[in-house]
């Protein structure tokens, strides 16, 4: 019997890299999926190439109206949330003497306003057991110049993990994280980097992965898949770290 069969999955940036790789695994365990993401060209690429068991929804974390929407959309499509996959974020990277207040509002914007008003606007609609998964990253984990703002954002999802499930705890919902090291994803051409100076970086983080090369998306949403079965039912509050050995060894 698959993982997932008769439970209904939401994920957050699942239009692309990790969310879109975790919604395939979902639907191959046999989840009903809706992915939330910005980009429409995207997302109607997400829907050819899932089918018919993913239903997209466009929209914006940082927008209450959408995330309203996203509620209104699965609570008619669906009722009820057995997964939520925080998953929408984003990624860059200014040392304290350059970064400016934009850059500090854009990623706590989206990566912690964004995170807790997903999970608030879709409360209502989870059933009680349901499972929601954080992604954080190596970073909150490290020392990383440059990363101060970025680090902090993340750093903050893994303290929701801890009191998120302490509130949730009476419904038994579990509230996780999953911690990626850097993953081969659209990502790293999404910061505002030349090819050259992206190469540059790729080469800089590879060499402080000790198993020397990057991670895959199939690799995080495999561990995605064992945060949102029931075979982790005894983990709530964890962060599971999969980063190549970046911040561990």
């Amino acid at each position: 019997m698959r993982r997932l069969s008769g439970k209904t999955a939401v994920i957050t940036g699942g239009n692309s890299g990790i969310g879109l790789c975790t919604a395939k695994t979902f639907i191959d365990e046999g989840a009903r999926v809706f992915i939330f993401g910005r980009n429409a060209e995207k997302l109607a690429r997400a829907k050819e190439t899932l089918g018919k068991d993913i239903f997209t929804i466009q929209g914006d974390v940082t927008r209450a109206d959408d995330l309203a929407r996203l509620a209104d959309t699965v609570k008619a499509g669906s009722g009820k949330v057995d997964i939520l996959f925080v998953n929408a974020g984003v990624a860059e990277f200014m040392p304290l003497t350059v970064a400016d207040e934009t850059h500090f509002d854009r990623l706590f914007d989206t990566n912690v306003r964004g995170a807790y008003f997903t999970i608030k606007a879709l409360e209502p609609r989870l059933n009680d057991g349901a499972s929601i998964i954080l992604t954080t990253s190596a970073a909150n984990n490290m020392g990383l110049t440059g990363s101060s703002v970025y680090a902090a954002s993340k750093a903050a999802l893994r303290s929701f993990a801890k009191t998120l499930s302490a509130e949730f705890i009476d419904r038994k919902i579990r509230v996780n994280a999953i911690s990626p090291g850097p993953i081969d994803t659209p990502l790293y051409s999404r910061m505002g980097m030349t090819e050259d100076e992206q190469t540059d970086a790729g080469k800089a983080i590879l060499a402080r992965v000790p198993v020397g090369r990057m991670g895959l998306p199939s690799e995080i949403a495999k561990s995605v898949l064992f945060l949102a079965s029931d075979d982790s039912s005894y983990m709530a509050g964890s962060e599971i770290i999969v980063d190549g050995g970046m911040s561990q060894i």
